[in-house]
């Protein structure tokens, strides 16, 4: 199994980069794996990773691309709700990217 060195610990990810253990997953492993995929975290960021973050506690899934614009525009507008805005803070596929900085599986049904 592939690990990453985080602050001298071996953190275990699948071999796309996901974190194995979501209990391993802080704030600071967040941001290091951000500045890997090339995103500075911002508040707007942090607002979706926790969304998804919320979401999987609630539902045991991380939501897929079409779940994340219906929940981010339910709990923080439309502004903030449509893919535009989520494709912005994160190019390579908001789900997708989003979800593997918040320490969560990937998405059910993304590719």
């Amino acid at each position: 199994m592939p690990t990453i060195d985080f602050q001298g610990k071996q953190i275990e990810v699948d071999k796309e980069g996901y974190v194995i253990n979501l209990n391993d997953w802080t704030e600071e492993l967040a941001e290091y794996m951000a500045r890997r995929e090339g995103i500075n975290m911002t508040i707007a960021h942090w607002e979706v990773v926790n969304l998804l973050r919320d979401y999987y506690q609630r539902h045991h899934t991380a939501p897929m691309i079409k779940m994340l614009v219906k929940e981010m525009g339910k709990v923080m507008g439309p502004e903030k709700g449509n893919t535009k805005h989520l494709f912005e803070l994160y190019p390579a596929g908001p789900a997708k990217q989003a979800c593997k900085i918040a320490g969560l599986p990937t998405p059910i049904g993304c590719i």
